[in-house]
């Protein structure tokens, strides 16, 4: 992996799973194998209507592991940049490189993707670590692999995107 590297975990909320998402159990299994190998991670939650911070909607999973030296950044947009302090803490610990998974696919985890690659972030995304919900016109599934070969496919000349599975970003710990 290129630079200093750190988990990102994207939206893993009580809130976010009131809806039904795909493949709960083996997404969280994935990301908890993750945490469990990471040396450096942020959990990303977000805030918004019944979802404030602190509240019961806005905790993590309960089955989500979260290493006590985890960083927690609390968001208001689908961009987890967007007045947060996400920058600077990357910034501080001189991360260069992001591995991320989370939810949702379409939503939070897209446009993270996109912004922090637009801000030369190299990235790694762990193809079977993200989820969504089925939605009116496409199916979790569906969504999911359109994601992963869009974001395969992302033109940021000199930043390197990488799309792996868990036990190959696993290898590289």
């Amino acid at each position: 992996m290129t630079g200093k590297n750190l988990l990102l975990v994207i939206d893993m909320q009580n809130g976010v799973f009131a809806s039904p998402r795909f493949d709960r159990g083996g997404r969280v299994a994935r990301i908890n194998q993750l945490t469990a190998h990471a040396g450096q991670i942020i959990f990303i939650q977000h805030a918004e209507g019944e979802m404030t911070e602190g509240s019961e909607s806005w905790q993590l999973l309960p089955e989500l592991h979260r290493p006590a030296q985890a960083i927690t950044v609390t968001k208001t947009a689908c961009d987890a940049f967007y007045r947060t302090s996400l920058d600077n803490i990357l910034a501080e610990l001189g991360v260069t490189h992001l591995t991320i998974c989370g939810c949702a696919t379409d939503y939070c985890v897209d446009t993270t993707i996109k912004i922090a690659a637009s801000k030369g972030y190299a990235l790694t995304i762990a193809s079977d670590a993200h989820t969504t919900a089925d939605r009116r016109y496409v199916s979790a599934q569906g969504l999911i692999a359109h994601h992963n070969e869009v974001w395969a496919g992302l033109s940021i000349p000199g930043n390197i995107i990488t799309l792996k599975t868990t036990e190959q970003i696993l290898q590289d710990y």
